[in-house]
């Protein structure tokens, strides 16, 4: 299994049978607006471009599997892509009107904690809370997803998400080989962090076999830049 991280919650997971894009944000540098105007300086985003390599790892891309419906998961140029491509799309059941409705191919809903088939192994989609105290709710529905493909190390893609008991289940209970984590802190101009604070992250990574960090540089706003993160691993 290999893991190309193309910039924010945009990853590829490529194995031998498949290769699997997450949440497509494909788009061009500050083609999105900026989503915090007065607590940080505003900027369009995505604030980098895509690796050079990147469109040789796209053209090998069989599925997609997209956690919720944010411009930094699934934008205009990912919208175009997927669709060009006929590239079918596994999401949470509560997006699939919305996703179909954009003229995407769905072929697979999930439902909370309800494996199913998937490949040639298992999906399960996992509760995601898109930040602390009431900014979860207007953030919407997100979801994770635990992967089990055959012959393959299995992966947590937590997506948006704090620590939650959920989180906490997955890493304690299926154990995954590898665990993805939304890092940097983000805030809108109100409410609490829409992603893990610092103990959390490393809450959660204490708890994982193999952790691979994202949202370090993709977009704003975030409140913990990369230098802070590694700080706080204890790397310099």
């Amino acid at each position: 299994m290999k893991l190309h991280h193309l910039r924010n919650a945009t990853l590829v997971i490529e194995t031998e049978k498949h290769v699997l894009l997450i949440d497509p944000m494909l788009g061009k540098r500050k083609t999105i607006a900026p989503f915090t105007l007065f607590r940080y300086q505003p900027k369009r985003n995505p604030l980098t471009a895509l690796p050079k390599n990147s469109r040789e790892i796209l053209s090998k891309v069989t599925h997609c599997l997209i956690t919720h419906l944010h411009p930094d998961h699934l934008d205009k140029a990912g919208e175009v892509f997927l669709k060009r491509k006929s590239i079918p799309v596994i999401c949470s059941i509560k997006d699939e009107k919305k996703i179909t409705q954009r003229g995407l191919t769905v072929i697979q809903t999930l439902e909370y904690w309800k494996p199913q088939n998937f490949l040639d192994g298992k999906i399960t989609g996992i509760p995601a809370v898109h930040g602390y105290g009431f900014i979860a709710k207007l953030m919407g529905n997100v979801m994770g997803f635990f992967i089990e493909l055959l012959n393959e190390k299995t992966i947590y893609i937590s997506s948006d998400t704090i620590f939650t008991k959920d989180t906490e289940k997955v890493l304690t209970e299926l154990k995954p080989d590898i665990a993805t984590v939304a890092c940097g802190t983000a805030r809108l101009d109100f409410g609490q962090p829409l992603l893990m604070r610092m103990n959390d992250i490393l809450k959660f990574a204490a708890g994982t076999l193999e952790s691979f960090c994202q949202s370090f540089r993709g977009s704003k706003p975030l409140s913990d830049n990369k230098g802070r993160i590694k700080k706080g691993f204890g790397r310099k």
